[in-house]
């Protein structure tokens, strides 16, 4: 593949009080938001208004109030550009059964206005970048669903944009899917130059994958902000311990021992081996050296003690619970919403 023209000193995506009404849903109401080259996940449950949006940016439904750009161009006024330059993965199956991956990509590079040589190599090299180029004979019909989520990759890139929008890449894919299917994302914007944004309603795998977050709940912007800061580091402190004959339960143990120091110690939920994990605030290196110390009496075996980071999900929940009020409709829409991105931790 070929490097694609970045974008650096433009915004990719910008919108202005971004408003899209039917007439008995809001699917985007006031939206305002920046996006920036890179990798950026856009997160919401199923209505939240992601596809909308796509749409949108994509100048395929106009606005009903506000404005926004894509890559620097008016998605009211300048549609045809933008799709010129910008990639879609759609989130339906949208694959013809009986041609072959090579026959429609090369059809993809041709709608795009590539010349015959040129689609050809492009869609060679674009199915070889997703891991499909031996496979690029067979019909499409014979295809597992992960590689026919690659054949829509593929054609979203076969023209090098410089923007792509993947709505929902990873959906029907097993763990083992959705992680090669991550990593051919990351590595479209880290190999390519390409600029992403991928929706999901699995904050997990925005949480690996992407630079940015964007959550939209209802069709409101919830929060945007750098994966980062999503995930700063908190004063909670992880620790877990082993079991030892004289201590059956260590964990146990140890939280007696922090306890009759002053400190209150909880244990680690939902956290991988959240049986002999405990989290406890910690108050400057004293608590690390107390921690050590104790461990060390008891005879205990020390697994790990660090810092915990926030996830993503977790975030998200504290802000979604703090919106509704009470007995309305949108606290019955938040906590469907929050109930479909909680699955998420799952996937960390």
């Amino acid at each position: 593949m070929g490097r694609a023209t970045t974008v650096d000193d433009v915004t990719v995506i910008a919108t202005e009080s971004l408003s899209k009404r039917f007439p008995r849903v809001t699917a985007l109401d006031r939206l305002s938001m920046d996006i920036e080259p890179g990798v950026t996940g856009l997160v919401g449950s199923n209505g939240a208004g992601k596809s909308t949006l796509i749409k949108i940016l994509l100048g395929l439904s106009p606005a009903t109030e506000g404005s926004a750009a894509v890559l620097g161009l008016d998605v009211a006024t300048s549609g045809g550009q933008i799709r010129e330059r910008v990639g879609y993965m759609p989130e339906h199956d949208c694959l013809p059964p009986d041609v072959s991956a090579t026959e429609f990509v090369v059809h993809m590079a041709r709608m795009s206005g590539l010349p015959p040589t040129a689609a050809r190599e492009r869609t060679a090299d674009t199915l070889r970048h997703v891991g499909l180029y031996e496979e690029r004979y067979r019909p499409i019909g014979g295809y597992s669903t992960g590689m026919k989520q690659r054949v829509k990759l593929a054609q979203a890139l076969v023209h090098d944009p410089q923007l792509v929008f993947l709505d929902e890449p990873t959906n029907g894919l097993d763990p083992v899917g959705r992680d090669e299917m991550l990593g051919l994302i990351r590595r479209v914007h880290t190999d390519f130059g390409i600029s992403v944004l991928v929706t999901s309603h699995l904050l997990g795998e925005l949480e690996r994958t992407c630079d940015h977050v964007v959550v939209i709940d209802g069709g409101k912007l919830l929060r945007s902000s750098s994966t980062t800061d999503f995930t700063q580091t908190t004063a909670t402190v992880a620790v877990e311990v082993t079991d030892t004959d004289e201590h059956p339960d260590g964990t146990g143990a140890l939280r007696e021992a922090l306890s009759g120091r002053g400190i209150d110690t909880r244990t680690g939920g939902e956290l991988p081996g959240a049986g002999h994990t405990i989290l406890l605030t910690a108050d400057g290196e004293e608590t690390y050296d107390l921690v050590r110390d104790l461990v060390a009496d008891l005879g205990l075996g020390l697994v790990r003690m660090e810092q915990r980071r926030h996830h993503i999900a977790e975030v998200f929940k504290d802000q979604h619970e703090a919106r509704p009020e009470p007995g309305s409709e949108r606290a019955a829409a938040s906590a469907a919403t929050a109930q479909q991105t909680g699955g998420g931790r799952d996937e960390q």
